[in-house]
């Protein structure tokens, strides 16, 4: 199953371009819809989870539906599977110093990626908005949700809906006086403590040796970053470059950041970039560990608290509050389907009416998504 895990998840990505909201779609086409790997209703409460937890949003999302095939080997073999093509792809680009800024066959072909997004992420949106939008008390979550997180910046905008949501429901069936002895009293709400214990020794034990060697400083430093960002994507940006301040030129990061949106995968494997530039002497080894460290904050946390809110979903009282979170990810998709996805990815009438094509395509002709690559790639050159 492990092996299986991992050959879909490495397809995944090698075409999963577009950041953490493209990849969500990605995958809830691709192990909700075709392989029914797992439920709408487990799908939509992993999103939930994972925007809760510092890291990778999209790379915790592809471990927990590698564990719930799996297990342990599943999650590392989906995170493997997803993350190897771009940090391959990164660490080459690192080593041979290439510059794309000026190719326009790169830019077409990126723009085509963009594209491909914006359909991607508009199938998952109105796939999940009618599983999870059943009346007026969802559709405002939603709506709401979606607003807050667009006017918004940072953890407040992604996590105070979600708890709003959560404590809205629990006063409401609270209100409407739920068995209270309906609850298994089994069912313990605590995380796993050995995994949250091995997180925080990392967290506050890496920086004392730090100074020790040029390889624990480069670990400590990526490890921090992936500890303290959410949501992933663009979002590591802001908190790497003050991290890699005098390690690397500013000319390199930036480098490292356009190359991160020039392959597929997650953005978080622009560390790989960075390791390799840092490390020159050792670059592939250099990526390898600056990679690890990123990503395993948010693995550690994932399986760390996962008991926990297995417990939390089967809690009778917490009924109506799992159902109006699972609206609220509905929200949070489609705001990050304005922005960036649309806002960064339709730069003309021409490119609106491919889209619909496009999606036309999809939704109704079950095209596979490699033939719209390339008909966008296609589209893309020829304007």
């Amino acid at each position: 199953m492990y092996l299986q895990v991992l050959y879909r998840f490495f397809i995944l990505g090698l075409y999963s371009f577009g950041g953490p909201a493209a990849h969500i779609g990605y995958f809830q086409r691709e192990f909700v819809l075709q392989r029914k790997w797992l439920s709408d209703q487990d799908f939509t409460q992993a999103v939930a989870l994972c925007q809760f937890l510092p890291g990778p949003a999209s790379s915790q999302l592809g471990m927990y539906i590698g564990y719930s095939k799996a297990g342990y080997l599943g999650a590392l073999a989906a995170f493997l599977g997803f993350t190897f093509p771009s940090f391959m792809l990164l660490t080459g680009l690192a080593i041979g110093a290439h510059q794309f800024a000026d190719n326009t066959v790169i830019d077409s072909v990126i723009h085509a990626a963009k594209l491909l997004a914006v359909v991607v992420v508009a199938d998952a949106l109105w796939g999940m908005a009618k599983k999870n939008l059943t009346n007026v008390i969802t559709v405002v979550t939603a709506v709401a949700t979606a607003a807050s997180v667009y006017f918004s910046t940072g953890l407040l905008g992604q996590i105070v809906p979600i708890l709003c949501a959560a404590l809205l429901g629990y006063v409401i069936s609270f209100s409407r006086g739920s068995d209270a002895a309906a609850v298994n009293r089994q069912s313990k709400i605590r995380p796993n403590v050995f995994l949250l214990s091995v997180f925080t020794l990392l967290l506050f034990g890496l920086p004392l040796i730090a100074a020790m060697s040029p390889w624990a400083y480069l670990f400590n430093t990526f490890f921090q970053a992936g500890s303290f960002v959410f949501g992933g994507g663009h979002v590591v940006l802001p908190l790497l470059e003050p991290l890699v301040h005098g390690m690397v030129t500013q000319e390199t990061f930036l480098s490292a950041y356009a190359s991160a949106q020039l392959v597929p995968g997650p953005m978080f494997t622009m560390a790989s970039y960075l390791g390799s530039a840092m490390m020159a002497d050792s670059p592939v080894l250099g990526s390898a560990v600056a990679t690890l460290a990123i990503f395993l904050p948010g693995g550690l946390l994932l399986f760390a608290f996962l008991p926990a809110w297995h417990a939390l979903m089967v809690h009778p009282k917490l009924k109506l509050s799992l159902t109006l979170v699972n609206a609220c990810v509905v929200g949070l998709l489609a705001s990050a389907f304005v922005s960036p996805v649309i806002e960064t990815s339709i730069t003309s009438a021409f490119d609106l009416v491919a889209v619909f094509i496009g999606y036309a395509l999809l939704k109704y002709r079950q095209c596979p998504v490699w033939i719209l690559i390339l008909a966008f790639c296609g589209y893309s050159i020829a304007i």
